[in-house]
Formats: C-alpha cells, sequence, structure tokens
C-alpha cells in the first residue's frame, strides 16, 4: 500500500470516527443547562425529624392525650417515647444520610434497622404494658377493633415517608427496596410515636401487634411503593 493509499485511508478511518453535528434542538438544550443543587443528606434528615415531630405534636393538639396518662408508672411515657424517637432516628439516619466520601446510602445497615425495629416494638408491646384505671384492655375478643389505631399510624407515617422519598429520589439505582423499607420503618416510629401518647388502650396484644405493628406495615408498604419514586429523578 503506498503512502497515499494509507494517507487516505487514515483520513477514511477520521470521518468514521467523528461525532455527528449537534442539531439545533439539542445545542439548545446544553446552553440552557445549569449546575444541579448537591444533596444535603443531613440538612434532609434534620428536616424529616422536625416534619415527623410536628405531624405528631399538631395531631396530639386535635386528637389530645390520652386519658390515662397520669396513671401511669412515672417515667414510663417519657422513657417509651425516647424509644420511639431513637428507633426514628436510627431509621431515617440509615435511609437517608451515606458514609462519608460516598453518595449512596447504606442498604445493609438500613436493611438491619428495618427488620430490627418492625420486630422490637411489637416484642417490647407484648411484654410491656401498664396499665391504669382509665386504660382500656380489649384483649382477643376485640383484638380486632383496634384496628383504627393501625390505620392512624399509618396514615400519620405518609408525610415522612414522602418527604424522604422526594429527598431520595434519583439517588438510589440498586437495593431501593430496602432503603424504601428503612424509610417507611422511619414513617412507622412516628406513628408508634402518635399512639404511644394517644391511645389509651393498654393491653400487650393491642400495644404489640397494632402499636408496634405499625412500623412493620409501614415499612412493607414502603418497600413497595417507594421505590420507583426513588430510582427516578423529576
Amino acid at each position: 500500500m503506498t503512502g497515499r493509499e494509507n494517507d487516505e485511508l487514515a483520513a477514511l478511518r477520521a470521518i468514521e470516527l467523528m461525532p455527528p453535528p449537534l442539531t439545533a434542538a439539542i445545542e439548545s438544550e446544553l446552553a440552557h443547562l445549569s449546575p444541579a443543587a448537591m444533596r444535603r443528606p443531613r440538612r434532609q434528615l434534620a428536616l424529616v425529624l422536625a416534619v415527623g415531630g410536628l405531624v405528631v405534636s399538631a395531631l396530639l393538639l386535635v386528637l389530645g392525650v390520652r386519658a390515662d396518662v397520669d396513671e401511669l408508672p412515672t417515667g414510663w411515657i417519657p422513657v417509651v417515647a425516647v424509644g420511639w424517637v431513637i428507633g426514628l432516628v436510627l431509621a431515617a439516619w440509615f435511609a437517608l444520610v451515606p458514609r462519608a466520601g460516598t453518595v449512596m446510602p447504606r442498604w445493609r445497615i438500613a436493611a438491619l434497622i428495618a427488620i430490627a425495629t418492625s420486630c422490637m416494638y411489637v416484642v417490647l408491646g407484648l411484654v410491656l404494658h401498664p396499665s391504669g384505671p382509665s386504660s382500656l384492655i380489649f384483649g382477643r375478643e376485640r383484638f380486632v377493633a383496634g384496628h383504627g389505631c393501625l390505620e392512624l399510624g399509618l396514615a400519620t407515617a405518609i408525610t415522612p415517608v414522602v418527604l424522604g422519598a422526594w429527598f431520595l429520589r434519583g439517588t438510589t439505582p440498586v437495593r431501593t427496596r430496602w432503603i424504601a423499607a428503612t424509610l417507611g420503618a422511619a414513617g412507622g416510629c412516628v406513628g408508634g410515636l402518635l399512639l404511644h401518647f394517644y391511645c389509651r388502650i393498654a393491653d400487650g396484644l393491642h400495644i404489640g401487634l397494632i402499636h408496634g405493628g405499625v412500623v412493620g406495615c409501614a415499612a412493607l408498604i414502603a418497600a413497595l411503593v417507594v421505590p420507583r419514586a426513588i430510582t427516578t429523578r423529576s
């Protein structure tokens, strides 16, 4: 092959490797590109916690505090409330805040938190359920009658879960169900916290399976519904 033929072949290869010219529409899109805002996980965590607290406070203002609050053992109400808050903080932290230097939430720890909180509050409710003269005891016969607390707890969980899902949109391409479940568990802890201050039904089945069950139910529902929202970015 002569030198001229080599030059022609090289020119043809260069033409083949050249990208096609940009269309006017693409050039217009590129001209209007703006920097994407950085996600601030700790600020978002604080907002989720604050909104959860505001939701509980507003609902208690409307619904009122349980009638037997002064009849229960001293310290039980605040101690258990702290337990609910700890569950909320842990679940929200591992759902929203990645490890330093990374952008993906820590799905393995999040999965453990989701499972642990879903089980722990059920067990604690079954074991610890003090009552007073004004408390209600439903027992096995009337257990189903307490379903309203489950519905109220799940309704309370919606706001922090939706807010957390909005913060996570487009950031979690894999393991989304575990992250969503942990976010749901965080919302469930908000619902459980409300029920702790509001509901005066004091038998173990109700406290464990209904109040504690809010966490597991919220985690399951979030795992089914939220992944699509957090894998795409609007």
